[in-house]
Formats: C-alpha cells, sequence, structure tokens
C-alpha cells in the first residue's frame, strides 16, 4: 500500500452558493464539481479548485454552527481533530491589502521563526492560514 498524493480537503459551509463566490472572488477557487443535493448525506456538495488542490464543501440541510473556540488559531490548536489549510505565499503585504480592501476577516498575525504568519475566517467562520516563509 503506497500513499501517492493529497486528493482535496473537505469544509462544511452554511450557504454553498456565498462560500463559491468567497473562495472565487477571495482566493481564486473556481467551481469543478457540482454533485447537487446527494440525499443519504442530506447534503449539496461542490468540488473547487486552484492550482490542482480541490476543497470538497459541504451545505447541509441543517449544519451545526461552528463552535466559538474554533474560529480562534490558538483556541482551536487544542481541540482535538483537523485544524486548517495552509497555502504558501510570497507577499504577505500584497495579500493582506487585498483582503483588507475586500472586507476579509483577518483572525491573526505573527512571526515565527522569521516567517509571516497570517489567518483569516472565510464567510462561515473556518480559519484558513497564509505562510511567507522567510529566504
Amino acid at each position: 500500500m503506497a500513499i501517492k498524493n493529497v486528493l482535496h480537503a473537505g469544509i462544511s459551509v452554511y450557504n454553498m452558493e456565498k462560500s463559491l463566490n468567497w473562495y472565487k472572488e477571495n482566493l481564486g477557487f473556481e467551481l469543478v464539481k457540482d454533485d447537487g443535493f446527494v440525499p443519504p448525506l442530506h447534503a449539496r456538495i461542490c468540488f473547487i479548485e486552484k492550482d490542482g488542490f480541490q476543497i470538497e464543501l459541504f451545505e447541509y440541510e441543517a449544519p451545526r454552527p461552528l463552535p466559538e473556540e474554533r474560529k480562534t488559531p490558538n483556541s482551536d490548536l487544542q481541540t482535538v481533530g483537523t485544524k486548517h489549510i495552509a497555502f504558501a505565499t510570497d507577499d504577505m503585504a500584497g495579500l493582506k491589502e487585498r483582503f483588507v480592501a475586500g472586507g476579509v476577516d483577518i483572525a491573526h498575525e505573527v512571526c515565527m521563526e522569521g516567517n509571516s504568519v497570517m489567518f483569516i475566517r472565510d464567510c462561515n467562520g473556518v480559519l484558513i492560514e497564509f505562510i511567507e516563509q522567510k529566504q
């Protein structure tokens, strides 16, 4: 048995259309597959993609709200389970400027071992990390 490569990450959302638009406008993801409503799951499922990386979005009929402690990076890390998706950037300042102009919720910024790190929240409150590594 050999593990080959990452296929996708999954994120549950409150509203599929709003989420599809948010990920397109703010992160450049494009819809690549809409499975529609999947009766056994009671959810609509869509796949979005950027640079070969896919995110599977789930919109359930009755979603459970994201707990408040999951909306802050340091408290979220204390909760067992999958944490966040992290993307590399080579222009943190430019990325932040674009996010601020677009009204994106910036959750946390820090410099760790010379690397710039920024967490944002998507339109559902889900944390997403960006890292600019020192040269």
